[in-house]
């Protein structure tokens, strides 16, 4: 089955190498039969509801962020429809701040967010940065963790009775305050790890790609499990590095 992916603005918002969670949905797809096509909506391109099982925005910098905040209010209705008819989304650092209702930033500019997520960011006056370790429960009853790591000024506060994406074992998290990390509604997440995020969380890149295809198919399917022995490997590295730490900051 083809899964289409609307990658917004790959030539923006690609910090910290956050392209390779793209090559790893492209393989793990395929490795299941499955083809991943990819294709780039950048600045003037509008986002068709029903076009993308998954759209996907990765980080950038204020100075990047600013450069298509606009464009991105004028997708708005665009993107909060394919999401609520059922694509999934995937947005990380930057674009998780701009899916939220607005982003202050360091300076005190107003960046306006497209209400996707129930947040708001403003900018601190340090960086939260280091390995960053996260429990997850995407589905009831399973708890499994998320390692990567952050580097964001931004303190994103979520609503009350917003879904966070994880609790923070180790680590900053939205805000260095509350104890959560990212948010989720539905099947769209986003969340402040990168670097990138999915070669070191094999699971969590099968969950995204399952929630793709959920858009195709009605409900996400059950994978097989591939052999992932280098994954988990990544993946205990990072975590122990977010443990040495010292703990939730």
């Amino acid at each position: 089955m083809k899964i289409v992916v609307g990658h917004l603005y790959p030539d923006y918002l690609n910090i910290y190498a956050d392209r390779g969670n793209i090559a790893v949905l492209a393989r793990r797809a395929s490795w299941r039969g499955h083809e991943l096509e990819v294709r780039t909506v950048s600045v003037g391109a509008p986002v068709e509801p029903g076009e993308h099982d998954l759209l996907y925005v990765g980080g950038g910098q204020d100075r990047e962020q600013a450069l298509v905040a606009e464009d991105l209010v004028a997708k708005a209705d665009g993107v909060r429809a394919a999401v609520d008819s059922g694509a999934a989304l995937l947005a990380v650092c930057g674009g998780y701040q701009l899916m939220g209702r607005s982003y202050r930033d360091f300076h005190g500019g107003d960046l306006p967010g497209i209400g996707v997520f129930p947040l708001e960011t403003v900018a601190g006056e340090t960086r939260m940065i280091g390995d960053m370790l996260l429990e997850c429960e995407l589905e009831p009853g399973v708890a499994r963790t998320l390692a990567g790591f952050e580097n964001h000024a931004g303190r994103t506060k979520l609503d009350p009775g917003a879904e966070p994406l994880g609790r923070v074992v180790a680590g900053f998290g939205n805000d260095g305050e509350s104890g959560f990390e990212g948010c989720r509604v539905g099947r769209a997440v986003g969340t402040y790890l990168h670097g990138p995020l999915l070669p070191r969380n094999p699971w969590f890149a099968d969950w995204v790609l399952a929630q793709a295809l959920a858009h195709r198919l009605g409900e996400p399917p059950v994978f097989e499990p591939l052999a992932d022995d280098l994954e988990q490997q990544a993946h205990t590295v990072s975590a122990s590095r977010a443990r040495s730490r010292g703990g939730r900051r």
